[in-house]
Order: structure tokens, then sequence, then C-alpha cells
């Protein structure tokens, strides 16, 4: 094969390791605050009274969230080698609907912290007068919804998920998007589906080429983790 054919990105390990543990980590941040009321004065409450469990269960989501991009990206692309309209739209759909999930991660944890510094009283007060107030990742919101359903259809026509794998990953269309969102039995759905769909994948990507050898594993393993120790303390320098 030709050379210029051999590239792909995000790569094979990078993305058949975020097909594994991208929707591992939005299904484990769902089920940490399952127990909860769905509504955002109780999800501030639930952060006042238990503020690690919250804060895992928020942090598990935008970690999985974050993950998906390169997950998405490799699953368009597998769509692509033979519906590529259905893999782009499908694809593009999604990123652009993860980017306004990161942005309401961002205000819920600014929401939080409005429960440490202020109390909870005005904490609900301030999400509530703010509630609804247009940005410009307003009109990102429906994009996802759309998104899994045209990936979850290209995956099925193109052969590279069958029937009901298919249909596990469109009900990720049913996963309700916003500030402060708690869970419900259809987000668990919604996330267990994407488990069925994407993980079963990830392991066929990753077998989908030469293994690498062990001392070259541990290289990247230890660059990686230096790369993001490192990251970790900028981001707390800034």
């Amino acid at each position: 094969m030709d050379k210029e054919n051999d590239f792909w990105f995000p790569g094979r390990w990078v993305g058949g390791l975020a097909l594994m543990l991208a929707p591992v980590l939005l299904l484990a941040g769902v089920l940490l605050r399952i127990q909860f009321s769905f509504f955002f004065p109780d999800q501030l409450a639930a952060y006042e009274s238990h503020p690690a469990l919250i804060f895992a269960s928020y942090s598990a989501f935008l970690a999985g969230n974050i993950l998906l991009w390169p997950a998405v990206i490799t699953l368009a692309r597998l769509i692509g080698l033979k519906k590529p309209g259905w893999g782009i739209w499908g694809g593009v759909f999604v990123l652009f609907g993860l980017f306004a999930r990161t942005f309401h991660a961002g205000v819920d944890h600014l929401a939080f912290q409005l429960v440490d510094v202020q109390g909870l009283q005005p904490a609900i007060d301030a999400v509530s007068g703010s509630y609804g107030a247009f940005h410009i990742v307003s009109v990102l919101t429906g994009t996802i919804m759309l998104g899994w359903i045209l990936l979850a259809a290209g995956a099925y026509l193109s052969g590279t998920l069958g029937l009901i794998r298919a249909i596990a990953l469109a009900l990720m269309s049913a996963l309700m998007l916003g500030v402060l969102k708690g869970s419900t039995v259809v987000s668990v759905i919604a996330t267990a589906g994407l488990c069925i769909a994407m993980c079963p994948l990830g392991i066929r990507v990753l077998h989908n080429g030469q293994r690498p050898a062990a001392r070259a594993v541990l290289a990247w393993s230890a660059a990686v983790a230096l790369v993001i120790i490192l990251l970790y303390f900028f981001g707390q320098a800034g």
C-alpha cells in the first residue's frame, strides 16, 4: 500500500484505547450520581453533602467526553472507508456537540465552586438567574443528538457495526446535555449502549496491526505519563 495511505489520525493506539476508555468513563460518571435527583438544585445540594462523590462523577464524565473525540474520529474513519458521507457528517456533528458538553462542564465546575465559596442557596440563586442564558455553543447542543444517529446509521450501512450494536450507539442521542444535569435510567441506558457499541470496536482496532515491542510500550507509557504530570503542574500554575 502507498505510504500516503498508511497514516491516519489519531492512529490505531490512540483511537483504539479511546474507543475502549471513553464509554466506560461516561458510564462511571453517570452511575456515580444516579442516586441524586436530575435537576440542578439537587445536584448542587448533592455536591454540598457529597463533594468528593460528585466531583468524581463529573470528572469521570468530562474525561470520557474528552476522550470521545479520538474515538469518534476513529469510528468516522472506519465508516468513511465505505460510506464517506455518513462518516463525515456523523463525525462532524458529534464532535461539535462534544464542544458543547465540555463548555457545560466548565459551567458545572464554576457552580460547584460557588457552593464552596458562597454557600448552597446563593449558588442555586446564581444558577437559576442565569439558566438558559444564550451563548454561542447553544447552537451546537442539537448537533450531537443528530450526529449519533448519523454515525449509527453509517456504522450499520458500512458494516462497521452490526444492527444491535448500531442501535446501541444510536441510544446516545437520548443522553441529555446542559448545565448540571443529573442521571436517569435513560442516561444509564445511553452510556451502556455506547460501551456495547465502542468497546469491542476498540479491541478490534488495537488488534488490527502489528504489536509493538514491550520496550517500546514501556518507553511510550513513561513518556505519556511524564507529559501528563508536567501538563498537570503547568495547569495548576496557571
